[in-house]
């Protein structure tokens, strides 16, 4: 039924995407042999990303004859197959091998390696990284930082194969500084490779086990591609999820929490509906609302250290850092004045607490680690982000501007 489906399908031009969808579809199952009884969860889930490719799409194909005939198949292909239409609707990757290959499908531990289910032949998958740190600090899975306020619950990550929530709260009483002092994973259910797990870690509290005490993905066959290990006994704890490529790492520095990723784009972007999802602070950033302006804040420590040198007025952190000796402690760790180095600086002078300037040297350290391009370690200041119809030409002062427009203005004169 389902190669008679798709082979009947007329093609069908933009905006409608129906096409795209019977591809990818096609992509997933062609070169199937019969399915049996237990190749039906791989089946039905692509049925599910079939029928939900196919409901993206509904509103720019309700006249399109291909569109009725695919939505009429699927529903077709859920009752003979049994599918039910709740579960998940993808996986990373619906690779068949190549003829000759005498490795058995997706339901051997082959699917439950990211990267092994890549042929020799295929393109090398992309990884991109997104951190936490500090006040909080944010380095975004585009390489955007920011350093924001976001007191409270945020969700982290959210995508069809984990969430990750953190909770900020005030360092101390009645500041505006923040820190993570909670930090829940929800790794769910994948195939035959892990069983749902939970990852929770507060402050002075940093497990190195799921919250049901096991250290894998449970029964499955696969579980052992989902493992946690313990690194620094309460400080540092590494997650490796090989199913989906993913590492994780979750450090206790002082009292507080960091969180790093690295992750394949395709899981990164593994999301129902980009679109109209919701909040996603590793992929979206933080609300504009949310954001600090970091070069401004970096402006007035450095004129707030002047003042202090003239005198005593302005109130100081209770480790009374000023600008010059947060400057020198965070280069003892941080030689590189970039992004990372400034965090250290704004830390020191906001919470007064030492531990700030090792979060931001173990923020770095795991970007090391974790982060696929080495030329983008350090991150540096840059002009900030105008709103659409405010924004200048780049590299050119907005005042010049004003002034060429009315030298201009004079010579029409």
């Amino acid at each position: 039924l389902t190669p008679l489906v798709l082979s009947s399908l007329p093609a069908v031009t933009s905006p409608c995407k129906i096409l795209k969808c019977n591809s990818e579809f096609w992509a997933a199952t062609s070169g199937s042999h019969h399915l049996g009884a237990e190749e039906a969860p791989e089946f039905c889930t692509a049925l599910r990303a079939y029928a939900h490719c196919t409901r993206r799409t509904a509103r720019t194909c309700r006249g399109d004859l291909a569109y009725h005939s695919a939505v009429h198949g699927i529903d077709d292909l859920m009752v003979q197959h049994n599918c039910s239409k709740d579960g998940p609707t993808s996986q990373p990757r619906l690779r068949t091998l190549p003829p000759g290959d005498s490795q058995e499908r997706s339901d051997s531990p082959e699917i439950c390696h990211y990267e092994k289910s890549f042929h020799k032949h295929s393109a090398a998958p992309n990884y991109t990284h997104c951190g936490l740190f500090g006040d909080p600090h944010l380095r975004t899975f585009t390489d955007t930082f920011q350093t924001c306020k976001v007191q409270g619950a945020w969700p982290l990550i959210d995508n069809n194969y984990l969430n990750v929530q953190v909770t900020n709260t005030p360092v101390l009483p009645g500041s505006s500084a923040t820190a993570t002092s909670k930090l829940t994973i929800i790794f769910k259910s994948f195939q035959e490779c892990v069983d749902q797990k939970v990852y929770q870690a507060e402050m002075d509290e940093l497990p190195a086990a799921f919250v049901d005490g096991s250290k894998n993905g449970g029964d499955k066959h696969g579980a052992n591609s989902l493992k946690i290990t313990e690194k620094v006994s309460g400080q540092h704890i590494e997650i490796q999820a090989k199913y989906i490529g993913t590492t994780i790492v979750v450090r206790q520095v002082g009292r507080y929490l960091t969180f790093a990723v690295r992750m394949p784009e395709e899981v990164v972007n593994a999301v129902e509906d980009r679109d109209s999802q919701g909040l996603y602070l590793c992929l979206r950033g933080c609300p504009l609302n949310q954001q600090i302006d970091f070069q401004t804040i970096h402006s007035a420590q450095a004129t707030e250290g002047r003042a202090r040198r003239k005198g005593p007025s302005l109130p100081a952190p209770p480790e009374a850092f000023t600008y010059e000796t947060a400057t020198a402690k965070c280069r003892e760790k941080l030689p590189v004045e970039d992004l990372y180095f400034q965090s250290c600086v704004f830390d020191l002078l906001t919470t007064g607490d030492v531990n700030f300037m090792l979060a931001a040297y173990y923020a770095f350290e795991d970007v090391k680690m974790l982060h696929s391009n080495k030329d983008k370690l350090h991150l540096y200041e840059r002009t900030r982000v105008l709103t659409p119809g405010n924004a200048a030409p780049t590299g050119t002062h907005p005042t010049l501007w004003v002034a060429l427009l009315c030298l201009c203005w004079l010579c029409l004169l």
